[in-house]
């Protein structure tokens, strides 16, 4: 597939991109460069078919757990569903304190989706890869969260919510009035319009760039390392390597799917409050 080790991570790094040539027509990107030029007018087809998917894994998970509750002993399925709902709604409850029976599913939604697309993150980085590769397929990338097209899709699809929870709780006026008169007085309201826009547009970036920037960290890792399998000896050592990143990275991923969950829990409260004006 990739001869030299510059070679293999690029090929690694690679979407498989669909969209618009600089000559106009249409088809797949055969390099990064390729893809690069194709700009907005183009779609990572692996990135979004690998979310979808796993998106898709989680409705149904949980709809087989739905139609199999019980109110006797619980099975496996139900019991693992029932704690992770419990563990979701207790940690809503703890930060949201208005009313909407849209922020627990909203938070749970995210944090078993975001959960699962870090997982893949676990599987060898040349399985699948290698598999698309004899079926014609030239690049495969298998974690959404290391694509930043689909982490800031999520964020800004969370920042719409913060703005229309904003205006719904403020009002139009209200809104405005919250952007331009604090921290300092209405004196300052150019300044104050200044600091709080770019707190507000902290938010998206900071839940989109934060997931992105550690998968894809965790994702270069194991690349680094499934370098190391060109000769028994070190490829053992390679092995342990791969075995120990694994199990601490089993760690990063959980982790952060709850802080994307928690922080949209907490973007959405402080666009319920509203704050006295100076």
């Amino acid at each position: 597939m990739a001869e030299s080790s510059g070679e293999y991570i690029q090929h690694h790094l690679t979407n498989l991109t669909y969209g618009r040539h600089p000559d106009g027509t249409w088809g797949f990107a055969a390099n990064a460069q390729e893809a690069g030029d194709m700009g907005f007018v183009a779609i990572n087809v692996d990135s979004m078919g690998w979310a979808v998917a796993l998106g898709l894994l989680f409705c149904i998970v949980f709809r087989i757990a739905a139609s199999r509750a019980t109110a006797g002993v619980p099975g496996r399925l139900q019991n693992a569903v029932e704690m992770l709902v419990d563990f979701i709604d207790d940690t809503v409850s703890s930060i949201f304190n208005h009313r909407n029976e849209l922020i627990a599913p909203l938070a749970l939604t995210i944090f078993v989706w975001v959960f699962l697309m870090n997982l893949m993150d676990l599987v060898p980085v040349d399985w699948i890869p290698q598999l698309a590769h004899a079926l014609g397929v030239p690049f495969m990338k298998v974690v959404p969260t290391t694509d930043p097209n689909v982490t800031m899709g999520m964020a800004l699809t969370v920042f719409a919510l913060i703005l229309f929870y904003s205006v719904r709780q403020k009002g139009p006026v209200g809104f405005l009035k919250e952007l331009a008169f604090h921290p300092f007085p209405k004196i300052l309201a150019p300044i104050n319009f200044i600091l709080e826009g770019v707190t507000l547009l902290a938010k998206p970036l900071s839940l989109g760039l934060r997931l992105f920037g550690n998968l894809y960290a965790g994702e270069m890792i194991f690349i680094l390392i499934a370098l190391m399998y060109s000769g028994w000896m070190i490829g053992v050592f390679g092995g342990v390597l791969q075995w120990a990143w694994a199990v601490f990275h089993v760690l990063i991923i959980t982790l952060q799917a709850f802080i994307f969950a928690v922080l949209t829990v907490v973007y959405l409260a402080q666009a319920y409050e509203v704050e006295e004006e100076h």
